[in-house]
């Protein structure tokens, strides 16, 4: 009994010795990542997980994750080896690399190779010697500064590296309180800390006047205006700037032209437009010819979440009909307590009822995808909780399909192609809702739900979103577009 258990503390000890070198190595592989992101604005992922301000126990978790994608995980110490080897690189223009799937690829292809260096130069040889894909860096005005709004604030000063893409230069707030260092202090701390998506991993202070924040060293200016006239961007430094209005409160032309104002170029809507653009970044951005439109919309969150699914089951297998049910989490529209509300139903409390209601997704893929209008359906229930969402998307499509080949088919597009942002995959039979928060794609396919029926013409693909975080990353890609600020990528 002894010797056995001298023998099982061994284990232990081996086991414990074996996880701190792995740990040693993730740090090391950190600190390479945050060097590439200021010195160079080089940024490294992993299979669509950020990993600079990552702890290293969580990097190590984003590298077993690989089994999802590439059916077995990616080392830490093959991907510290490609870290070190694109540092080495001299010229390499600012980028976007997926070290997940360059690692998938070094394991099947490294005997073509006479080394790990000589693999990753040719794999980024397109970035070497071009200088910035990229135009000037765009000023970012926020009007409004609610849920999106600060969220939008978050990700900008999350990922600014060395700014060469979209940097935050004024907040606009419509006043609602005299002493303006008050209010800037209670709008810094719901910046600071948020019920849901936790606190924001940086400094935020209030300048003494209360007309700025400094935000990791970014100084953004607040400017407290009733209407956008009341507004010169000039006057703050503010030059050819993309507006982001997400108050939702103007939704056509006329109405958002009226943030064009001095030193304002583009008007960008977080919500669905009438008459305007209304684009789903990876599916139609090319909508915006360069120059021809100054103000577009970035759709809804449901509608981002499924039209990259919709797509890509259309142009393999063709969309004959379908509905769309969302299970989405309540919002602000709603009221907290039973009170008046002119739509149907809202009225009731928010976090005591499922609400049946209505979504314009349907009627908005139509505007993306222009030859699915009238083929679609759609409703929603908004449920008690506060953030993440569930799309349902049953369809009808022309030729036979199965379960393993839809599955396939959303995993492809998740890895390669246009929507490798837009989309991420989960074969887990153990994921919920809350596993979606702060995903930075649009949605996530939950492949172990997907059914296909007798006939292998009706399916049913399940696919959870994150209508926050995840619709305010798209926001930003869209407007990166819109800017021309564009990084070369590689995922």
């Amino acid at each position: 009994m002894k010797e056995k258990n001298l023998l099982i503390r061994d284990e232990n000890d081996s086991a414990l010795r074996s996880w701190r070198e792995k740990e040693k190595t993730a740090l090391e592989l950190l600190q390479i990542v945050g060097e590439l992101r200021f010195d160079k604005s080089v940024e490294l992922i992993i299979f669509h997980r950020a990993i600079y301000d990552s702890r290293p126990s969580e990097l190590l978790n984003h590298h077993l994750f690989a089994k999802n994608y590439v059916n077995k995980p990616i080392s830490v110490d093959t991907s510290l080896s490609l870290a070190h080897a694109i540092a080495n690189i001299e010229n390499l223009a600012p980028a976007k690399i997926d070290i997940g799937r360059m690692g998938a690829e070094w394991l099947t292809e490294k005997a073509n190779y006479e080394d790990i260096d000589a693999f990753v130069i040719d794999k980024l040889s397109g970035m070497i010697n071009n200088g910035q894909k990229n135009g000037a860096p765009k000023d970012v005005v926020l009007y409004g500064f609610g849920r999106i709004g600060r969220l939008a604030a978050r990700r900008m000063i999350m990922t600014t590296g060395k700014g060469e893409q979209l940097r935050l230069k004024a907040i606009v707030i419509r006043p609602k309180m005299k002493d303006r260092y008050e209010e800037a202090n209670k709008r810094a701390a719901l910046l600071q800390k948020d019920s849901v998506h936790g606190n924001f991993p940086g400094v935020i202070e209030v300048a003494p006047d209360g007309n700025e924040l400094i935000i990791n060293g970014n100084r953004v200016k607040l400017i407290f205006a009733g209407q956008p006239e009341d507004i010169d961007y000039t006057e703050y430094g503010i030059e050819n700037a993309i507006v982001i209005d997400n108050t939702g409160v103007w939704r056509d032309q006329a109405g958002l032209s009226r943030h064009l104002r001095p030193g304002a170029s583009q008007v960008l809507l977080t919500a669905p437009g009438t008459d305007i653009p209304n684009i789903v970044h990876g599916a139609n951005q090319s909508a915006l010819s360069e120059g021809e439109h100054q103000v577009f919309s970035a759709a809804s969150c449901t509608t981002n979440a499924i039209v990259p699914i919709i797509q890509v089951v259309d142009s393999a297998l063709g969309i004959t009909s379908g509905h769309i049910e969302t299970i989405h989490a309540y919002t602000n529209d709603q009221n907290l307590l039973d009170n008046f509300h002119k739509k149907p139903r809202r009225g009731r409390a928010a976090p005591l009822n499922m609400v049946l209601t209505s979504t314009g997704a349907a009627t908005a893929v139509s505007k993306v995808l222009p030859h699915l209008k009238g083929l679609l359906t759609g409703n929603s229930v908004r449920v008690p909780t506060p953030n993440v969402s569930l799309v349902i998307l049953n369809l009808v499509v022309n030729e036979e399909t199965s379960v393993a080949e839809i599955n396939d088919l959303l995993k492809k597009a998740s890895l390669h192609g246009n929507f490798v942002e837009q989309l991420h995959y989960s074969a887990s039979t153990e994921y919920v809702s809350s596993q979606a928060v702060g995903m930075t794609s649009t949605s996530v396919v939950d492949a172990p739900s997907t059914i296909v029926s007798p006939s292998g013409k009706n399916l049913t693909i399940y696919a959870w979103y994150d209508n926050e975080f995840g619709y305010t990353c798209q926001v930003l890609r869209l407007a990166k577009y819109a800017a021309n600020v564009r990084r070369y990528s590689y995922y």
